[in-house]
């Protein structure tokens, strides 16, 4: 379980992405990166998260900045939940935790009493070196996607 934090470089991936094919995190190397770890495909939050990043990606295009996704659901579960609320952020699939792990994500959680093992909610901004330039822990999603754009715009600045 890796402690991630400011100046560590993003370990590299090459998962398999929504709509077939695979995305390799190194192959964004030149541009920032958002991505964004989540727990499931069409939760409340998840949901939510997931359409303020992709109401904002025009700006964080403009920014230089790609967004990125990233849950252990599969990449079928990934396209319909992209075609059922019209997402426009790539998503990739780590159904067998590996990068969530190599990211420190994968945590004992609780709710309502119960302990299970599950995907902390986490942001990291990736510099164009691949160096990570800020984290979010244990985000709320209610103007976080907001927040990330403007850390992304004052990274460029």
């Amino acid at each position: 379980m890796a402690d991630l934090d400011v100046g560590d470089m993003a370990p590299d991936f090459d998962l398999p992405r929504d709509g077939g094919g695979s995305l390799r995190l190194s192959g964004f190397r030149g541009r920032p990166v958002v991505l964004y770890f989540y727990p499931q495909d069409d939760t409340t939050s998840c949901t939510a998260e997931s359409i303020d990043f992709s109401r904002l990606r025009p700006e964080f295009e403009k920014a230089g900045a790609a967004v990125i996704g990233l849950s252990p659901d599969s990449t079928k579960k990934h396209d319909k939940f992209k075609a059922k609320h019209g997402l426009g952020v790539d998503l990739v699939a780590d159904e067998e935790r590996k990068v969530i792990e190599a990211y420190g994500l994968w945590v004992e959680k609780q709710m309502y009493g119960r302990r299970y093992m599950g995907v902390e909610r986490t942001t990291f901004l990736i510099g164009k070196d691949g160096r990570i330039a800020r984290v979010w822990r244990k985000v709320r999603v209610k103007g976080h996607a907001e927040a990330v754009l403007e850390a992304v715009r004052s990274l460029l600045s």
